[in-house]
């Protein structure tokens, strides 16, 4: 068959993507996992018992007291992170903010909702206490000033903090959350992060099905 340059096209946009994922859904545990970095953290329902991080993927980012003055990053985490995974199952964004800061929290709502469905948008008030502590738990290399930090951090299904240990931009090799002033950690970081984290589910799901598959043809 005479190798056209229309069939080397096809076959690099179509074929080749295809065979390399199935490649790699066919092995077991043919990837990497994404490192948990703190355990257990403390769970958002101590600040609000309608909200859990259990079995939802969730990224928590710290509004802080002066809203106005960081919206930029909010507005980055929205375009780059939020529109990419708003379809995919069990995903939140939980953003925390004081006590007080109700009307700021009401202004920077309006205008992202402008952009964007707030489905999967979450704000949540709380006390200075409680957000420390919610902060503290992660036992992230960072600090809260004024309630807020430039960083976004993605909590699994359990509860554990998910991040890097070898994180080559970080003296300290250990990246705990991804800083949402820069659209680069977002987009080459953070929103792989978030992909290999639903495929290691993925992964997990279809290795329970195959053993359950597997005994039930045994007689098991």
């Amino acid at each position: 068959m005479k190798l056209t340059k229309k069939r080397v096209v096809l076959f690099l946009l179509f074929i080749f993507p295809l065979i390399c994922f199935l490649i790699l859904s066919t092995g077991k545990n043919n990837f990497t996992k994404l490192p948990v970095v703190t355990q257990k953290v403390v769970d958002i329902s101590t600040i609000d018992t309608t909200k859990t991080f259990q079995d939802n993927i969730s990224l928590v980012c710290f509004l802080g007291d002066d809203i106005n003055a960081h919206k930029g990053g909010f507005f980055n985490l929205n375009e780059k992170i939020y529109k990419k995974f708003i379809e995919y199952n069990n995903f939140q964004i939980l953003a925390i903010y004081p006590e007080g800061k109700e009307e700021e929290v009401k202004k920077i709502k309006k205008e992202i909702s402008a952009f964007t469905d707030m489905l999967k948008w979450n704000f949540i008030e709380g006390s200075k206490e409680e957000i420390i502590a919610l902060h503290n738990s992660f036992n992230s290399n960072d600090s809260l000033s004024n309630l807020y930090t430039s960083k976004v951090f993605l909590i699994d299904k359990k509860g554990d903090l998910r991040g890097r240990n070898n994180d080559e931009d970080n003296k300290e090799r250990k990246l705990f959350g991804y800083n949402m002033n820069s659209v680069s950690e977002l987009n080459g970081k953070l929103k792989d992060d978030v992909l290999v984290l639903y495929y290691e589910y993925y992964a997990a799901f279809k290795d329970k099905n195959k053993n359950k598959a597997d005994r039930k043809e045994v007689g098991l």
